[in-house]
């Protein structure tokens, strides 16, 4: 436990690695997918590779992570010792759990919390918490932090290119169309997020090499 007492919140949707998780204390809460076969917690219940697996045989439900868990997570921060929470998480553009964990905070008592909506996923979450528990190991303080953290999101710009149209179309984020199209023409779409956390198309190329090179500049 750091000198501050400050420990740091995220949620599955960071991928932050398993032996960051532990150098940097960081806590967890799952996100919850939704196959016909039964619910799985994410990371914990279910391995990317093994959703990656099903993929190409059933596109799961995903939804928040229970209210239980998530004060399970915080009873287990202050048993620890921690008497504040740090909290970075999924766009609430994508999804509703950053309110969820907001909501819950503020009702747990003995933790004082900040929770940020990093209007970002994966990467740009995890690559901001990683930032976080830096500046925790190098002594900031709390105020420090608090105020440091927003400037942080405002500045972190994510970039990516999915090798398929396929999934983003059963997501309901393209349509059926513009899926065949795109996969006809072997179009690759440079996707990013907007200033509010929404998912954007930035640029569309034809062919990975392509995209991976417009995407390096």
């Amino acid at each position: 436990m750091n000198k501050q007492k400050i420990a740091l919140l995220t949620d599955s949707c960071a991928d932050i690695p398993a032996a960051l998780q532990k150098q940097y204390d960081i806590y967890i809460v799952p996100l919850k997918l939704i196959f016909s076969d039964g619910e799985y917690a994410d990371g914990i219940d279910i391995t990317p590779a093994e959703v990656y697996h099903r993929l190409p045989h059933e596109m799961p439900k995903t939804t928040l992570p229970s209210g239980d868990a998530v004060e399970r997570v915080l009873e287990q921060i202050k048993k620890a010792g921690y008497t504040k929470v740090l909290a970075i998480h999924l766009s609430a553009g994508l999804s509703g759990t950053c309110n969820l964990i907001r909501l819950i905070c503020e009702q747990t008592v003995g933790l004082e919390a900040a929770v940020f909506d990093s209007r970002s996923g994966s990467l740009g979450i995890g690559m901001t918490v990683i930032q976080a528990a830096r500046w925790i190991e190098q002594g900031w303080q709390w105020n420090e932090l608090i105020a440091a953290i927003p400037y942080l999101i405002r500045n972190t710009y994510v970039f990516f290119c999915v090798n398929t149209l396929e999934y983003l179309q059963k997501g309901g984020r393209i349509g059926k169309i513009s899926a065949v199209t795109g996969t006809l023409l072997q179009i690759k779409p440079i996707l990013s997020f907007t200033a509010e956390g929404e998912l954007v198309n930035v640029a569309k190329v034809r062919g990975r090499k392509a995209a991976m090179e417009k995407w390096c500049r």
